[in-house]
Order: structure tokens, then sequence, then C-alpha cells
């Protein structure tokens, strides 16, 4: 399966589409960073998140019994600059309000260092006992529901930096298949030790880096050589579980399904949907400027630009370069900080400015000038005069090539 990492209505729009066509279940999750207890910034608590989303499902005919839905990155790290045992205490209290909100997939993130944790590294052993007092959490959260299901964990120590992190001119290096076998057997030591063995049994899968990554301006593309030892590593991995890769984003069609054939079978994927979103909409506020008779443009990418720099949080530590080079990287870098900013107020209302200045008929040409990989399709559906249509159908072609990889073929 390829799990969607966004909360942005455009992108869930599409996946619920997708998965309705394809008669598949759909896996959407949320990182700690997006929706958590005080809102996220998103502005979601994880109820708040379940019930837009359901709603969304409601709305497009997908069940309610085929969305699945997960949490990304749930760890003591969103909360690295205090203590240890305080973050510990906000993020017990998060896995708790996510479980009890219907989330069905925790990811276990404790590798991260907190405020109070010596050296630049945590322990293995530690970030193993963390993660199964966050399992016991979420364990005693699940018993209080009438619901007779559990949770499904995802665990590991190898789990790269939410949206994406390579470094010019650094390799990418596969995990090492002894470091899995010490990292998997540290954390069913840990979980036993807290009467967890029926909940490690519930372990989905172990997050491992097989080559992929993606940066500013770069992607490290999957290659199956690299990684051979590792998928070799598949075969005795413990019960059902599987192996989880973070950072698919930006991989050509072929390294995906060559992900998948290699036993790499939950992608990760979220800014390069919204990247395509953001991509779209930057091409119609250029066709909206070149359009007659529009007397109040929205100006879209001038109102982002205000509200990046209004509120720098979100990529000032992120982005590197000269002002010229920052200006840029707001806009179009491949980690995509943008789009922490749609959810904005003045973003939505600018988003909604522009797609009324455009239901109308737009010209084929300038269709053709400024969306040539949808100008096909816009045609053919006949879409010249619904922006909004034309921003999913972005959206979806960016998503057709993960279920391709993942909904049409076994995997093996």
């Amino acid at each position: 399966m390829f799990a969607v990492c966004s909360a942005h209505p455009e992108v869930l729009v599409s996946a619920m589409e997708m998965a309705r066509a394809a008669d598949r279940f759909l896996l959407v999750e949320a990182t700690a960073n997006q929706v958590n207890q005080f809102g996220g910034y998103t502005g979601l608590t994880p109820e708040a998140f379940v019930d837009d989303l359901l709603r969304l499902a409601r709305n497009k005919g997908l069940p309610a019994s085929r969305v699945l839905i997960g949490a990304d990155h749930l760890g003591p790290h969103l909360w690295k600059g205090a203590r240890a045992e305080e973050a510990m205490d906000l993020t017990e209290a998060l896995v708790r309000r996510c479980v009890s909100a219907g989330f069905v997939k925790i990811h276990l993130d404790t590798g991260g260092r907190c405020a109070s944790d010596p050296g630049p590294l945590l322990p293995l052993e530690l970030a193993a006992r963390r993660a199964a007092e966050l399992c016991a959490a979420a364990e005693d959260a699940a018993k209080q529901l009438c619901d007779e299901h559990r949770p499904l964990y995802v665990i590991g120590n190898e789990t790269p930096l939410p949206g994406g992190d390579l470094q010019e001119g650094r390799a990418v290096i596969p995990t090492d298949p002894h470091q899995l076998d010490q990292t998997l057997d540290a954390f069913q030591r840990a979980f036993y030790k807290k009467g967890l063995q029926e909940a490690w049994l519930r372990i989905l899968a172990v997050v491992v880096q097989p080559g992929v990554e993606f940066g500013d301006r770069q992607v490290a593309v999957y290659r199956h050589g690299p990684a051979a030892r590792l998928s070799a590593a598949y075969d005795r991995l413990p019960g059902s579980m599987t192996f989880e890769v973070h950072a698919t984003d930006y991989q050509p069609p072929e390294a995906l399904r060559q992900l998948v054939d290699d036993h790499f079978t939950l992608l990760k994927v979220g800014p390069c949907l919204t990247f395509a979103l953001r991509r779209t909409l930057y091409a119609l506020g250029d066709i909206e400027a070149a359009l007659p008779g529009v007397d109040e443009p929205a100006r879209l990418a001038e109102v982002m630009e205000r509200l990046m720099l209004a509120h720098p949080a979100h990529w000032q530590s992120h982005l590197r370069g000269s002002d010229e080079e920052l200006h840029d990287l707001r806009h179009h870098s491949l980690r995509d900080r943008i789009r922490y900013y749609w959810s904005f107020p003045e973003a939505r209302e600018a988003v909604a400015h522009l797609m009324r200045n455009l239901r109308r008929s737009i010209p084929e040409a300038l269709l053709q000038e400024h969306l040539p990989d949808l100008y096909a399709e816009i045609v053919s559906k006949s879409l010249h005069a619904n922006p909004k249509s034309i921003v999913g159908l972005s959206v979806h072609k960016a998503l057709q090539a993960y279920a391709n990889a993942c909904w049409s073929r076994r995997s093996i």
C-alpha cells in the first residue's frame, strides 16, 4: 500500500476518488506536527482530523470502512526542546487521543533526542524502551473502546526526518541488515519486558532506508543493487511484518515498481502531492495574469510570499541561500515548505479568488503553454472552465504512479 501523508483537502479528495474507482482501501496518515492535541500546524486535533477525513470520504462516496487512518512520526521529537519526561508525557497523551479518535496505524518514532538526553545519538535500547512505553499507552486507550480491533504499529530506528533531508553531495546508504536485526531484537525485548507480547504480533512494519530521499533540488532514486542485501532480509522478518519506506516522493514510476517488487511494500508519499498542487495553482495564476478582463487578480504567488515572510517558522531553519535563492526555494523547493501555509485564511481566500476568476473557458493556447503535462487530459475532459478539476487532475497524476506500483500488481 501507499500512505497519503497530507492533510490538504484537495490531495485527500483526489486520493479518495482514486480509491473509490479502484475499489481499494485508502491509507491516510497525519504527522504529529500536522495534527496533535494542540491543533498542529493544520489547527486540527486527532478527533477533528478524523471527522474531517470521514466527512470528505462520505461526500466522495468512499465508505468509511475503506479509510484507514495512521499517525506518522508519533514520538517525543515534536517536543524535543523539553526534558524527556515531559516530552514523553505529551506524546503519550497524543497517542491516547489518536487511538481513541480512530487511528489504526501508529508509527512509534522514538529515535530522536530530547533536551535532557546526553550525547548526539540516542541509544537503541532507550529508543526501544520509549516505543514500548508509547505502545502500552496505545494499548490501554484501545481497551477503553468498544471496538475489538487493536492498533497496528510501525517501529524502527532509521526513520528519516519528515519532509525530505537529502543534502547535496551526500550518498544515501541503505539500512545494513545486521543493524536491522539488532533493532528488531532490541524492540522485541523492550516490548516483552513491558508485557506487550500480543501487541508485538501486531507490528505491521519496520522503517528501513533502501536508498531513497529528496532535498530541495535533487532526488536519490531507488536502485536495486545497493538495496539487494536489505531486500533479502525481508524473508527473516518476524510474523507478518513488512518494510515501510519514507520519503518516496518524486521517485519515477519504474523505481516505485521496483521498490514494491523488492519487498518495500509500504510507501509513504506527501510533499510531492502538494508540490504538484502548488505548481498547477501557480500555472493557473500565470494564466489569470495573461487573460484579458480580469479586473481583480488573485495574485496567489504574492499572497503566499507575504504569508511565508510574515510566518517564517516553517521554512527559516530548513532553507539556506542568498535572498534570491531563498525566494526561489520558498516557492519551488522539492521539500515543499509552502505546504504549511495553504491552511492560512489568506491562502484559502486567494485560492478561492483564483478559482472564481478562472470560471471561464480558458483558451487552449494558454493551457498548452502553462500546463503542457495536463493539456491533453484537460481538453479530452473539457475542463477549460473548471480550474478546481484541473488542480485535482494534477494531484491525481502524481498519485497514479503509486497506484500503479501498489494496486495493479501483487506484492511478493
